[in-house]
């Protein structure tokens, strides 16, 4: 699969050179030449047949993309030995045909020789991912350009990569190959290298990642018959070592297999030889020798990474590289879309936190104005209850005022009450309305004393109003508190206890105005109860003293004593007159007996109190 991906990589760009109108479609003439040269490159065998009948003329038009992969994968791809084939024939025959299309260094001069471009198109191809167009990350063009850099010895200019990774269209679309090669031709990273150099870092960076080779260079080894020291050229892969005779790697001289039976380890000088190592394995063990202590670490770990590829079953180090930085960008950019989901997410919990505070607020707003209008309606009612107050006071007062006129009144008609013995009949009458006024009393009690109970139970529920209303402030303001950690629940919450607020408030109201009724009934009852007991006292005093006889000199006559009776009368409430001759005329029949007078005066008296 991943060699069937490496070709589809460089067949894509040939197919797309020869799109010359850019549709998408190429013409069939032109993919029966591509078809035939890409057999002869894969080392397959021809089969006109089969490619005449796919690219019959009776078709319709040129062949898309789509239409050409089925026999693409079919008849070429699926017949793919590895081994039987040199990869880089391929490479560069699809180089030839999309670099003649693509590939115009600016003026015709530029900085990469042709097979320089070539070695960083195929680099280009073997970095970038399985998706078509073929495009770059930045940070695989910045990991190949340091590669570049570290091989011709200089160091990669921050600004220049940062320049050109930060053009529109890189940042839209990302990094194509031509766009990459012309950077490279700019000449940026090579100012005060010389060709030669940059030809020669290329090529170093593209066996190293293109040839799979994972270390070149030369070192000493130890013959296994003659036991003599030559100098070799060694090629280190994951899975082989090979040395030859030179560094155009034309004569090999032998190779070492390695897998997870091998092992590498440093010697210590001997036959005169320095910086000396081995490789250990099953059958036989390899004595070499570094120009010097850097090198021989570098080639101990480079073939301790072989081991370690070849025991994980990998036949490629930058391939594997190549799928950790894969992994690490798509976890850096899964990492910044957390991050911004996150604060997308605090962004609208902080809006939805001011909006929930903006509301709270204003229902601590209302809640204050209800308290501020129940606080004056509470003072309202209690100045109206003052005035009440006062005016049964006045009232009380005036009726103190009346009865003690009365009292003199009665005073100046005690002395005339021996002469009225002919009003005896009506002091009979007025006993017994008296006894009616006691009936009426007890009545007025009765009542008193019933709505003094209704009062009592209203009082009773008013409190339990109240209590329910103070239980609910509690648990409104628990409520309040609440909201600082749990903030969704809190409207809902704060509506149904406003509404039950509401509620009670307005229940608590119609509680008071029963209330108010009653306090006007009790007063009534109250008014008529001390008017009765007036009435009863005034009248039982009037009583006592028509008991005594009439002293002698009185000179008023019974016509004049009943014209200031009935002055009298005219003067004081009309059931004050009543009582008056009922009175009067309780006497007219026994007013011979002053024993019976005196004792009826005393039960009265008695009844009274």
């Amino acid at each position: 699969m991943e060699l069937r991906a490496e070709l589809l990589k460089s067949i894509w760009y040939a197919f797309t050179s020869l799109d010359v109108e850019k549709s998408g479609k190429v013409s069939k003439s032109q993919l029966k030449v591509l078809s035939h040269n890409l057999y002869t490159a894969l080392n397959i065998p021809h089969d006109p047949v089969a490619l005449e009948d796919h690219f019959r003329d009776d078709d319709d038009g040129p062949v898309s993309n789509q239409g050409y992969m089925p026999y693409l994968n079919k008849f070429i791809l699926d017949k793919v030995v590895e081994g039987t084939f040199d990869k880089e024939n391929v490479d560069v025959f699809c180089w030839t045909l999309c670099a003649k299309k693509n590939y115009r260094p600016k003026d015709g001069v530029g900085v990469l020789l042709d097979k320089d471009a070539f070695h960083l198109w195929c680099i280009f191809n073997f970095l970038s991912e399985d998706k078509y167009p073929l495009i770059l990350a930045p940070e695989e063009v910045e990991y190949l350009l340091k590669k570049i850099c570290l091989a011709m010895s200089v160091e990669l200019s921050c600004v220049d990569m940062e320049d050109f990774i930060s053009q529109e269209p890189v940042q839209l679309s990302g990094i194509t190959v031509w766009a990459f090669l012309d950077f490279v031709n700019t000449g940026r990273l090579t100012r005060g290298v010389e060709n030669d150099s940059v030809t020669m870092a290329i090529d170093k960076v593209y066996q190293e990642i293109v040839g799979n080779i994972i270390k070149e260079g030369y070192l000493w080894k130890k013959g296994h018959l003659r036991r003599n020291w030559n100098e070799r050229w060694f090629s280190l892969r994951p899975s082989t070592l090979h040395y030859y005779v030179s560094e155009d790697r034309k004569e090999c001289k032998g190779c070492i297999e390695l897998d997870h039976n091998c092992c590498v380890e440093v010697l210590p000088e001997k036959e005169g030889k320095r910086c000396m190592f081995c490789v250990k394995t099953l059958t036989k063990t390899y004595e070499m020798s570094a120009p010097d202590t850097k090198q021989r670490q570098e080639w101990t770990t480079a073939i301790q990474t072989a081991i370690r590829l070849c025991v994980e079953g990998k036949n490629s180090l930058h391939k594997d590289l190549k799928l950790r930085r894969r992994k690490l960008r798509e976890e850096r950019e899964r990492r910044r879309t957390t991050k911004e989901e996150e604060l997308q997410r605090l962004c609208l919990l902080q809006g939805e936190k001011e909006s929930k505070l903006a509301e709270l607020e204003l229902l601590q707003e209302a809640q204050r104005h209800s308290q501020a209008a129940l606080l004056q309606e509470e003072q309202k009612r209690r100045q109206k209850h003052e005035e009440l107050q006062r005016t049964l006071q006045d009232q009380l007062q005036q009726a103190e005022e009346e009865r003690d006129n009365m009292q003199a009144e009665m005073a100046l008609k005690d002395a005339e009450t021996d002469r009225q013995r002919k009003r005896i009949r009506e002091l009979e009458e007025m006993q017994v309305r008296l006894e009616e006024a006691l009936h009426q009393e007890i009545r007025a009690r009765q009542n008193e004393e019933a709505y003094r109970l209704t009062q009592a139970s209203l009082l009773v529920e008013e409190e339990e109003k109240m209590k329910v209303l103070l239980a609910l402030q509690e648990e409104q303001e628990q409520y309040i508190l609440k909201t600082q950690r749990e903030k969704q629940e809190l409207r809902q919450e704060m509506v149904t206890k406003s509404q039950a607020l509401e509620e009670a408030q307005h229940q608590l109201e119609k509680v008071r105005a029963n209330r108010h009724r009653m306090d006007q009934d009790i007063a009534t009852a109250q008014r008529k109860l001390r008017q009765a007991s007036t009435s009863v006292k005034h009248w039982n005093v009037q009583m006592n003293r028509l008991m005594h006889p009439i002293g002698p000199g009185g000179e008023l006559s019974c016509e004049g004593s009943i014209m200031v009776c009935k002055a009298k009368c005219e003067q004081v409430p009309v059931s004050n007159s009543l009582s008056f001759l009922h009175s009067l005329s309780c006497f007219r029949s026994d007013s011979l007996l002053p024993e019976r007078r005196l004792s009826l005066g005393e039960n009265m008296v008695n009844r009274d109190t």
